[in-house]
Parts: structure tokens; C-alpha cells; sequence
């Protein structure tokens, strides 16, 4: 446990529900510390930068996963296991995500603050699996999710022409 607090940023966990934003966290530092070429196929990067991408990396996974993976020693063999495991989601939450924003309406929150939480939670997934959701599309859900009753409020938001959703 005291491991934990030494952490830039979330261990991969073994059910891999974090992946993708693990993967994101994990190639932001390795850009910050000049090894992102390390987990890049045909790289040219150093043994000694290796090595130290690849104890990132283990410090940054669940214990589980880290026992499994125990006897792979390359960089790259190790970042395509973990992408040949987990990469799959893709399957599972884009779908879901894309459920969730047909459904969502802003009649359903008790205040704008719950509707853009849960608004922003769907569009980034959708966008980190590779859904392009423009300003416009935010507005349009928005405003086409008003209740019946807020008709002219609709009408009023749409007549001002807003280009950007905040």
C-alpha cells in the first residue's frame, strides 16, 4: 500500500476497466520524459530507456497483473500483450456510451450541473473510442431534449445562435 501513494496516476487494474485512460495517462508521462518512442514499433530508443519505461510502466499495474507478466522482459512485448487484452473494450463501452447519449435529456437531472457531468462523462468516452462529437451536437442534444413545457425557452436558445456549449 505504500506504493500507492508514489503514483502519478491510477495502476491499470486487472479487470482493465481503466485502460484506456491508463493508456493515455501512461503516454503523456512516458512524452514527458522523453520515452514515448519506447513503446513505439521499430523504435530506436536506448536499452537503458527501456528499461526505464518499462519500471514505469510495472509501477503503474495492478499486482495481479504484474505477476502474470512477470517473465516478459521487452517493452513493446509487454505494451502489446496489455493492448491485445484489453483492447477489446472498445466493443463494449462505445456502444453502451452511445446508448447512453441517445437517451440522455436534461428532464432527467435535478440541476444543469448533473446534466453537463453526465453529458461530458458520455462525450469523452465517446470520444476517447473514436466518436467525433462536435459543439453543435452538444447544443442539439441539449436543446432537444428540453421538456415539452420549456418550448419557447428551446426556441429562444436556438434563435440566440450559440456556437459553443458551456
Amino acid at each position: 500500500m505504500a506504493n500507492l501513494a508514489k503514483l502519478d496516476f491510477a495502476a491499470l487494474d486487472i479487470t482493465g476497466k481503466n485502460y484506456f485512460t491508463w493508456v493515455l495517462d501512461t503516454k503523456i508521462h512516458l512524452k514527458a520524459e522523453n520515452l514515448r518512442d519506447t513503446i513505439k514499433e521499430e523504435n530506436i530508443s536506448s536499452s537503458q530507456d527501456r528499461a526505464k519505461a518499462m519500471i514505469f510502466i510495472r509501477r503503474h499495474l495492478d499486482e495481479g497483473l504484474k505477476s502474470e507478466y512477470l517473465t516478459v522482459e521487452d517493452l513493446l512485448t509487454f505494451w502489446n500483450a496489455l493492448r491485445n487484452r484489453y483492447n477489446h473494450q472498445t466493443t463494449v463501452i462505445l456502444p453502451r456510451a452511445r446508448y447512453e447519449w441517445t437517451h440522455l435529456r436534461i428532464q432527467d437531472f435535478k440541476s444543469v450541473a448533473e446534466y453537463n457531468h453526465a453529458l461530458f462523462r458520455i462525450t469523452s468516452q465517446m470520444k476517447l473510442y473514436g466518436d467525433t462529437i462536435t459543439e453543435e451536437d452538444l447544443l442539439e442534444k441539449t436543446f432537444s431534449t428540453f421538456h415539452a413545457s420549456n418550448m419557447l425557452m428551446q426556441q429562444q436558445y436556438r434563435a440566440r445562435g450559440f456556437t459553443k456549449y458551456n
